[in-house]
């Protein structure tokens, strides 16, 4: 999950994270709920590109389970992923945080290999889906990252990340994952 955007121990966040010209525009309305249909626990199916930006086209899947917690009634939340597959086990965090003045979602991933958070990806919903930017390096280039998430249904999420090494105008998928309710 994720706002699991960035989730590579060779990607490194800038201090300034200029928005493509498709950037979701911070809307004049209190966007401190729009994360509330995702509290609760989810079955995830995860599919990472092996090698991004390097013309692979091998992918890894991944299998586990998401928990999103509400925190201060909504205006944060914290995810927990915890995703395996038959070589592999990854545990990733992303905390979440709206920021009231400028109408923005902050999401901060952290990897338990790593344990540092990252620079956010910054951005927001409209029109049934949340897109959110940032800028960083991998391994060495500068990229834009995008991270989606569209809920299908209140017991379905799409997300999806993709890296741009040339400012936007072309882009790569390298996490699929669709998450789907476990009944409480």
């Amino acid at each position: 999950m994720t706002a699991l955007c960035t989730v590579h121990s060779n990607a490194q966040s800038s201090t300034k994270t200029p928005m493509p010209a498709d950037a979701v525009s911070p809307a004049p309305r209190d966007g401190q709920h729009d994360f509330d249909f995702e509290f609760g626990k989810w079955n995830t199916h995860v599919s990472m590109l092996a090698h991004p930006l390097t013309g692979s086209k091998t992918w890894v899947d991944y299998t586990g389970i998401t928990v999103d917690h509400k925190i201060w009634n909504g205006v944060a939340n914290l995810v927990e992923l915890d995703m395996k597959n038959a070589s592999s086990h990854l545990m990733l965090a992303s905390l979440r945080l709206y920021n009231p003045a400028t109408h923005q979602w902050g999401l901060y991933v952290v990897n338990s290999r790593s344990g540092t958070l990252g620079t956010p990806t910054l951005g927001g919903f409209a029109h049934g889906r949340g897109v959110f930017y940032d800028k960083e390096t991998w391994d060495g280039k500068p990229i834009v990252v995008r991270f989606v998430i569209t809920p299908r249904s209140a017991d379905a999420i799409h997300f999806e990340q993709a890296f741009s090494a040339d400012e936007g105008k072309t882009w790569e998928t390298n996490w699929i994952a669709d998450d789907t309710r476990i009944a409480q």
